[in-house]
């Protein structure tokens, strides 16, 4: 199972960027999806969930920005950022809890991180 994310780049502050992460592989569901972001120095913290199609939740610092997604037919989620922030600069992470068809419990898969960078 491997976890891929693409997207990111330079913007302009106030600007809008769209982020996607696929997953590939011998997969038999995929729980939960996630988007976290690790700046220098810093934690990698969470930026929004999904699980089901509807049942979504978002840090305070990004609520009503930032729109997170996912087609499951795809294995794919998405992460729609508008007014981006300086402080929204960071390493973007797809995290996916996926049950391979080798097993039948959840186990956690990361992407390789893309980068985020907001211009003053």
């Amino acid at each position: 199972v491997q976890v891929m994310e693409s997207g990111g780049g330079l913007v302009q502050f106030g600007g809008s960027l769209g982020l996607s992460c696929a997953a590939s592989g011998r997969i038999r569901q995929i729980v939960g999806m996630a988007w976290y972001r690790q700046s220098p120095g810093k934690e990698r913290d969470l930026v929004a969930r999904i699980r089901g199609d509807t049942n979504t939740n978002y840090a305070d610092s990004v609520g009503g920005r930032f729109t997170i997604s996912r087609d499951n037919a795809k294995n794919t989620v998405y992460l729609q950022m508008n007014s981006l922030k300086p402080e929204d600069t960071a390493v973007y992470y797809c995290n996916m809890d996926i049950v391979p068809t080798s097993g039948w419990h959840p186990a956690a898969y990361w992407g390789q991180g893309t980068q985020v960078t907001v211009s003053s």
